[in-house]
Formats: C-alpha cells, structure tokens, sequence
C-alpha cells in the first residue's frame, strides 16, 4: 500500500508511506518519508505490538547515536521485531523485539542519516524540533494511535538527542495550550494535538563530558573487568582530565565554536581516542575486541548489506541509492558546530527538584527470572538502571533482560 497525506496543520509537510512485507510480516507496518518544502526528507519504519492491541499500546519513537549513525542497528541488531541475518541476505525473527507490549517506530534522524536526506542539521536542539514535528505528523496520519502514550529512548549519542527531542515536545505543547487558553491558534494550530509525552529513556547515553570524561581510565583500568590498556596510559589520560575540564567549562560558559572545538579535540584524543587507537578494543564493550569494518561488530557489516540489496529497498520505499550506517559529515558537522559538549548534566549530578532523594537512595537488585540482571535506583520519577553483562547496546547483549527492562517501565512497575 501506498499512500500520500498533506495536512494544513502543519503548512508543507507531507508523509509518504508503505507497508513493506519484511522482518516481521506478523505485524502491521508502515515506512516511509515525512518530507517538507524546506528539502527535509526524515525516514522511518513502524512496527505495532504483538502482543497488546495496537489501539491501546503505548507507542515507543527510537534513535541510535553518533551522531549520524542509523537508527537500523538499533532495529536489526538489537531491539527490533527481527534480526539480520550473519551475512546480511536476510532478517531472523526476534522474541525479545521491544514492539512485545509496545508500538514502536525507528526513525533516521537527524537529515543525512540513513536512509533521512535533504537540508543540513548540525546541533540535537534543532534536531529535536524536526522530531517533535515528525511526531505531530504520525500522530495525525495515523488516528488509530491517538491513545497511545508517548515514550522516546535512544542510546549512546542519544544522551543528547533524547533530552532535545523532549524539550521541543514539551515546549511545542505548553505554546499550543496557552495559545488554546488565550483563543490565539490559526487555523493550522487548532488542528494540532498536544503530544502525550509520559516519558524518556538513555542507554549508555554520552550526556555530560565534564562528568563523564573522568571515568575512561578508571573503566579502562580499574573496573570490575581486567585492564585493557598499560597503566601507563591510564595514567596520561587522568593526567588530561584537569585541561580538559577548564575546557569543557569554557565550552559551557561561552557556547560558542570557538570555545567548544578545542574542547572536543583535546578531550577525545586525550581521554577518548587512547581507548581504541591501536589497540584493537572495541570501545562499545571492554570485555572484546574490535572485528568487522563498522562499528567493531560484524553484524554491523551484515546490516549495511542487507540495506543495500536493491529488492529490500524497492519494499521499503526509500529514495537514497546506498545505505551508510554511519555518516561521517553529518558526525563532523555536529563536532564543529561544538554540538558534543554542549551541556546535559547526568545522574548524581542531575539538578533537580529530587537530587537529594535520588542520591541517597537505595541501590536494589533487579531481578529478571530469580535472576540478577543488575541494579536499579529510583527516586520519584527517576531511575538510573545498572544491567550486568552488557556492553553499549544493552539488547544486543542482554536481549532477554533488556525486553523485561522496557515492559516493566512502560507498565509503571518497579524493577
């Protein structure tokens, strides 16, 4: 099925969509693009719940990291209703798909990822407005789905997608209240929804270098793991962390280029790059070392495979010739814009109303089938997870206890 929707609410979009047979044929599903006249063509594949009716499933948006990286390893290699195959011929099905209990949708965001192109995006705030409009247009196309309550997660890099997507969200929706309150919405405005944002999530998210840039060594050298690297250079990259967090201040204080890309260089080639450079560690998991040509993982070669067969393409309606699972330029764009150390603060050093609660709280075992699966801290609506024997990509890793992890908090129950 084909099919084209312009809505007036939002002056110049329009989504084209499909229903490919692929992955999951149990399922409904749609891809497509949301483009716009400002030459932004976003692509997306949705998946609906197996096992709870799609009218009442709570509706999961997912973005990988980078930036610029597809949002595809996150649906063919970790949490996604299937699998690619090792070879990258086909797709193998997934029990653990996240779309269990829940509706979910990949997008490749921001433009230039993926199969996503069209106009240059550089920083996670306006990033986070193209979502919050992609999201407005599926909520609409799609009335079925109109009770289904929003949760946006993503990973790595998504530490500072997934704040910006909730801000624009929240932002969008308390102008559209006010505006309601005040009987000063257009035409357009009056046919917007409030979205029904409940919640967000990070996985291993990069949020706050000033906090997070003083953990590599000790990760590197003193975790609950063996050494992967000499002492010596555990050492040179603590030695680094003083320049770098003058830097990162400056970044902070200033938030400009100028200030932020000295920053970034220092800290990654200081702190960052001796991880992995020459050393063959993968920087995803300290227990293996890097194989394959993309991303330290082969199945990460298979997936660009996969995505490249021309009949795969042809199903799921996508215009871009060849799928990169990593844009380069759209990495280096954000880089130099000074997009990676702008500030997001994180965990124990969160301001928030709850700070104190949450920092004197308990640490209590999650336990998924009388098993420990990790730890969990939570205050109020806060929860930091800790999942054992798990690298970056936590349901690649740990697929049955990560699948536990998402039903239990869409059903509101403590781990």
């Amino acid at each position: 099925m084909d099919s084209n929707n312009n809505h007036g609410r939002i002056p110049d979009y329009r989504l084209r969509i499909k229903s490919p047979q692929l992955c999951d044929t149990s399922v409904t599903q749609y891809s497509g693009y949301m483009d716009t006249d400002e030459d932004k063509h976003f692509y997306f594949w949705f998946f609906e719940a197996r096992n709870v009716p799609s009218d009442e499933a709570p509706l999961i948006l997912w973005t990988n990291g980078g930036p610029g990286c597809s949002s595809f390893t996150g649906l063919l290699m970790e949490h996604g209703p299937c699998r690619v195959s090792k070879g990258g011929n086909s797709t193998e099905y997934n029990p653990y798909g996240w779309n269990d209990r829940a509706n979910i949708i990949f997008i490749d965001q921001p433009l230039n990822t993926g199969f996503s192109y069209g106009k240059k995006v550089d920083n996670s705030y306006d990033a986070g407005k193209d979502v919050n409009v992609f999201l407005r247009m599926f909520y609409k196309s799609f009335p079925q789905y109109a009770n289904s309550e929003l949760h946006v997660f993503g990973e790595s890099y998504g530490g500072h997608y997934v704040p910006a997507i909730g801000k624009a969200i929240h932002e969008a929706n308390l102008e559209l209240v006010k505006k309601r309150e005040m009987s000063l919405l257009s035409k357009a405005e009056a046919e917007v929804d409030v979205l029904p944002l409940v919640s967000i999530g990070i996985g291993n998210g990069l949020v706050d270098v000033l906090t997070q840039h003083a953990y590599y060594a000790k990760m590197a050298c003193n975790s609950t793991y063996p050494p992967v690297l000499p002492q010596e250079t555990c050492d040179k990259m603590d030695a680094a962390v003083p320049t770098c967090d003058f830097l990162v201040k400056a970044c902070y204080k200033w938030q400009t280029r100028l200030a932020c890309i000295p920053a970034e260089y220092y800290c990654l080639s200081r702190i960052m790059g001796p991880y992995s450079d020459g050393t063959h560690n993968n920087p995803y998991d300290v227990r293996k070392k890097c194989v394959g040509d993309n991303l330290c993982y082969e199945i990460e070669d298979d997936i660009d495979r996969y995505l490249n067969i021309p009949a795969v393409q042809q199903e799921l309606g996508v215009d871009v010739p060849k799928f990169v699972g990593c844009n380069q330029k759209v990495s280096e764009g954000f880089l130099l814009n000074g997009d990676w150390m702008k500030p997001l603060a994180w965990s124990l050093k969160l301001d928030w109303s709850g700070k104190d609660g949450f920092n004197g709280a308990d640490d209590t075992e999650w336990n998924v089938d009388s098993e420990q699966a990790g730890e969990a801290r939570t205050f109020e609506n806060f929860t930091f997870l800790r999942v054992f024997g798990a690298g970056h990509m936590v349901p690649y890793d740990q697929p049955k206890n990560s699948l536990d992890m998402i039903n239990r908090w869409l059903d509101g129950k403590p781990f």
